[in-house]
């Protein structure tokens, strides 16, 4: 059985498709939708959403509150990938990288392959051997310049 934030994401990027790109909903209301709390709600806009994974996410809290998720529109591959590179911090977790990679799978940035590839060379398992305080620095470099060779060669 999926996680409840594997099912939150796939609803949201649904409702996103069925939108044109755009789509607004309380977090209470999709919360009943997949019957968690809304804080896994948040916890899946701020790790799954944000805006080097292609999003917009915009929100008002309070009595009437919503929140309003837009899909960045950037026409190209190489577009997209260099937004990414340029929303990058300087360190990712093996999970956060699965989620961008899953992102350019579903939107046809990369192939099958080479997602495949970018889970490998990003996999904690691949980066067994470099200190646990620097793995996810030392995955951000690897993430960043593979990204930035695939750019190279959609030119």
């Amino acid at each position: 059985m999926a996680k409840i934030s594997d099912l939150v994401e796939a609803m949201i990027k649904q409702m996103i498709e069925q939108n044109n790109g755009v789509v607004e909903i309380t977090r209470g209301e999709l919360a009943d939708r997949v019957n968690c709390v809304p804080s896994q709600i948040n916890y899946v806009l701020s790790t799954r959403f944000t805006n080097g994974q292609g999003y917009l996410v915009e929100s008002r809290r309070g009595g009437g509150g919503w929140i309003r998720i837009r899909r960045v529109s950037l026409e190209t591959p190489t577009r997209y990938l260099m937004h990414t590179i340029n929303a990058l911090g300087s360190q990712i977790s093996e999970h956060q990288a699965d989620v961008l990679i899953r992102n350019f799978l579903d939107y046809e940035i990369v192939s099958p392959t080479v997602a495949r590839l970018l889970h490998a060379a990003t996999s904690d398992k691949a980066l067994h051997e470099i200190n646990i305080e620097k793995r996810d620095l030392v995955r951000m470099t690897l993430l960043k310049n593979i990204l930035a060779s695939l750019i190279v060669t959609t030119i």
